[in-house]
Parts: structure tokens; sequence; C-alpha cells
């Protein structure tokens, strides 16, 4: 026995556009590419996140030149103490 979830989405109108056009072109209905599409993306390995990521570019800043909790020192270094 198959079950079948009525939902509703929330898809950009450029990408219902497509959806339409390629449901005609193959004679197949949205639910049908929908459908399809989810169980490719869910099919998939999962992929590790950290090998997919470029890593963050690092430097060395040479340190704070004031304590930021210290508003007295703050505003003597921006020249308004």
């Amino acid at each position: 026995m198959v079950f079948h979830m009525k939902t509703t989405l929330n898809i950009d109108d450029s990408v219902m556009q497509r959806l339409r056009e390629e449901a005609a072109r193959q004679g197949r209905t949205m639910s049908e590419l929908v459908e399809a599409g989810l169980r490719r993306v869910l099919d998939e390995p999962e992929q590790n996140v950290d090998e997919v990521r470029e890593p963050l570019p690092q430097w060395q800043s040479g340190g704070a030149l004031v304590d930021v909790a210290d508003r007295d020192a703050l505003y003597e270094r921006m020249g308004q103490g």
C-alpha cells in the first residue's frame, strides 16, 4: 500500500516556471518531478561539510591595541577622551 501526503511548499517563481515547462516537456506531473528530485537528493551520499568548504583565511593581527571592555580606554584611543 502506498501513501501520499499532500503538502505546501514555497518555491521561487522562476523555479516553478521551469518545473512547469519541464513537466510539460516530459509529459509528467510537477509532483512526479519534485518527488524524483527529492529522491535523488536524499539518496546521494552525505558529504562532510568540512570537505566541501574551503578553510577560512588566517593572519596575524599583531594583537589588540586597547581592551574593548574598557570604555574610557576606547574613547581615549579614538581621540574622544
